[in-house]
């Protein structure tokens, strides 16, 4: 049998669930509009930025295509064309494809001799802190290889230096270019060291690899245990 509810206690209960409805209606009459215009701001925020994520994917995949586009119409040897179909590409929002673009502008510009402007866009990339680092290196590496030969020595060390270690992305393009630029200053010995250390690099591909190995060996550094294939190797196992 259920014992009798305090009264008190129900008195008490009644009003506390009274005073939290007063509260409440006090609060919705004091700040009910900008609760709504809260609520409202939110919701506008969320479909506001789902469909900015919408735009920039069409704009990307469009890019993308137009990207393709230029490029189909540079192997055809539409130079023209190409460079039309670039020219928005290179104003994009998307950093990645900005840089892309523009490095596509400079190889086309490079197979028509103009080097000038090929050298000009590797600059800006290089120095645009706004862009993924790996589009900063390639940019650094492939402006050296096509100013090497107006760059004294010490240039192109000092700019290709951080780049030509073993385990970078572009160790052996960058580490070609330094130990070239080293045997122009007449160190024999360190442009053959690092020979050697391009070809003992697994991730550097095989045709530098196989080149540097060449040059060491011409240097008086033996790196053909570096390489399978080459005299002297280990057997495979």
């Amino acid at each position: 049998m259920a014992l009798p509810t305090d009264p008190a206690e129900t008195f008490v209960r009644e009003v506390d669930e009274n005073l939290r409805r007063d509260q409440l209606r006090d609060i919705a009459k004091s700040y009910g509009k900008w609760i709504v215009a809260a609520i409202i701001l939110f919701l506008l925020a969320i479909g506001g930025y789902l469909y900015w994520q919408s735009r920039q994917q069409d704009q990307a995949s469009q890019e993308s295509e137009t990207m393709t586009a230029a490029l189909d119409k540079a192997e055809a040897g539409n130079a023209k064309g190409a460079l039309a179909d670039l020219a928005p590409i290179e104003q994009s929002s998307s950093d990645v494809n900005r840089a892309s673009a523009r490095l596509a502008h400079a190889a086309l510009a490079l197979r028509q001799n103009d080097r000038k402007t090929a050298i000009d866009i590797y600059r800006d990339l290089a120095a645009d802190d706004g862009l993924p680092q790996p589009y900063r290196d390639i940019a650094t590496v492939r402006g050296a290889m096509t100013e090497y030969d107006s760059l004294k020595p010490d240039e192109v060390i000092a700019r290709l230096s951080p780049l030509a270690e073993p385990g970078k992305p572009f160790f052996g393009s960058a580490g070609e270019l330094v130990a070239m630029a080293m045997l122009a200053k007449g160190d024999r010995a360190g442009a053959g060291q690092l020979f050697a250390k391009i070809a003992a690099d697994p991730k550097v591909p095989q045709s530098i690899r196989a080149r540097a190995v060449q040059i060491a060996g011409s240097l008086g550094v033996d790196a053909t245990a570096s390489l399978p294939g080459m005299p002297g190797s280990p057997p495979a196992q």
